[in-house]
């Protein structure tokens, strides 16, 4: 499962959209194609967004599907979410993602948020998760956004080999200190940049999961 970094520019490849802009026409190749998410398909997303959680916080992931079916139910047809799943000829649901819509506070800058994005293991996955991608990036495109950001887990290089594969940069590191760590290794040294740009809204959601990794 994989994760993305923040910001990006357009990516190669056909797109297709969620419920969103150009919500209506799903794309094809290879044997799949996207499609907007629908009811009907909510406990195969709440299963990716389980191994999503799991990937990205571990041992405190939230593994309750019917938590993260409530979640994404909430986004589907709302204005300002992109909700998206890759299926295969037999209509299996092979992949996932969803992009919501944030307004810099201070700038009024429209951009997107890419919360989830999975691909199921199986023949085709490579290419299911670039078609899946380029999906997002047409949705983007379509909503006037200037940008995307992302998050994955450093040690997922397979979600950061397909961030870089369209356009994505790296732009910010999240550093963690835990009470019940090691302790304080080290006092001196440079700050590191944090990791919210000024003035962003945090996505919205109930907490652990949401928007941190992906699977590819």
């Amino acid at each position: 499962m994989t994760g993305g970094p923040s910001s990006a520019g357009a990516g190669p490849g056909p797109a297709g959209s969620g419920s969103g802009p150009g919500a209506d026409a799903g794309v094809g190749s290879g044997g799949f194609r996207v499609r907007p998410a629908r009811e009907t398909d909510l406990d195969a997303i709440a299963r990716f967004e389980v191994e999503i959680a799991r990937i990205s916080f571990g041992d405190e992931a939230i593994e309750d599907p019917g938590l993260h079916r409530k979640r994404v139910a909430g986004a589907l047809g709302k204005p300002g979410e992109t909700t998206l799943v890759a299926v295969a000829d037999d209509g299996a649901l092979v992949g996932w993602a969803w992009l919501s819509g944030r307004t810099n506070s201070l700038t009024g800058e429209r951009y997107g948020n890419l919360r989830s994005r999975a691909t199921a293991d199986g023949p085709g996955r490579s290419e299911a998760a670039a078609l899946l991608m380029a999906a997002v990036l047409r949705a983007a495109a379509d909503s006037g956004y200037a940008r995307l950001t992302g998050k994955t887990h450093a040690r997922n290089l397979g979600m950061r080999a397909l961030y870089r594969k369209f356009g994505f940069e790296a732009a910010h590191l999240t550093m963690e200190w835990r009470a019940d760590g090691p302790g304080d290794q080290r006092a001196d040294g440079p700050e590191e940049p944090g990791t919210d740009g000024p003035g962003d809204r945090p996505a919205a959601g109930p907490g652990r999961g949401e928007g941190a990794g992906d699977r590819r």
